[in-house]
């Protein structure tokens, strides 16, 4: 697919930043819309289909880390969030609400096309193909099949549903750190009757049945210690 068919939206309420965005992004082929709030953000990304947000932190009236965790809830758009620099809270707070990647203020163009390139190259590695109505996904060199079973190298194992959802949680957005918090938010629901505690062991679980099947699992989903998880293509 080329550029000339990725679609980003801005949204940032500073007109000189976001006319530098759309001069650079269009300079690199890509069709680019604009929002100046969180509110026509929302509307705008939850009803049209975009490749990318670029999205500010520090919007009026609803902030950049609230609108991501609304698009999570319905969408895995990327997203790309502007932070204030030096700012590691944004930062965190960004990965937490379901950003894919960030920019700190004052940002070189340059940059920004190419962490969005990057972010768009991550989600790439990971492949989907419908199959008589099914989902069978693409991670590596393993398949993981809408039943649950996971095979690799002629071997399979088969997944507990929750075991399941997590692994396609991490996979479809590779490289990106998720929080245990996040991850019980998201495929718990806040299921008060777990913890932490059950997230490590899932995890652990899923490695062991990696490893039962292939002998190049050990990188696949990584600890980032204190911060979380990641599910790592290359």
């Amino acid at each position: 697919m080329g550029l000339q068919s990725h679609k980003i939206l801005i949204v940032e309420d500073e007109l000189r930043i976001r006319n530098l965005l759309r001069l650079y992004l269009e300079k690199e082929g890509f069709q680019v819309e604009e929002a100046t709030t969180g509110e026509s953000a929302l509307e705008k990304a939850l009803h049209f289909d975009y490749d990318l947000l670029i999205l500010d932190v520090m919007l009026p009236s609803m902030d950049g880390f609230f609108v991501t965790s609304r698009i999570r809830q319905y969408k895995t758009t990327p997203i790309l969030i502007l932070t204030a620099k030096d700012s590691e809270m944004d930062v965190i707070q960004g990965f937490e609400a379901g950003a894919d990647d960030y920019v700190t203020k004052p940002f070189s163009p340059r940059e920004v096309i190419y962490r969005i390139k990057s972010v768009m190259r991550r989600k790439q590695e990971v492949s989907y193909e419908y199959i008589n109505y099914g989902r069978r996904l693409r991670l590596r060199d393993f398949t993981v099949e809408e039943d649950h079973k996971l095979s690799s190298e002629g071997k399979e194992v088969h997944l507990t549903p929750k075991e399941y959802e997590l692994l396609l949680y991490l996979a479809t957005s590779p490289d990106k750190l998720f929080s245990r918090e996040n991850i019980l938010q998201n495929v718990w629901n806040y299921d008060y009757s777990v913890d932490y505690r059950t997230v490590d062991t899932h995890i652990k679980r899923i490695r062991e049945k990696l490893d039962d099947i292939s002998s190049d699992s050990s990188s696949l989903i990584k600890t980032v210690w204190g911060l979380g998880y990641k599910f790592e293509i290359n």
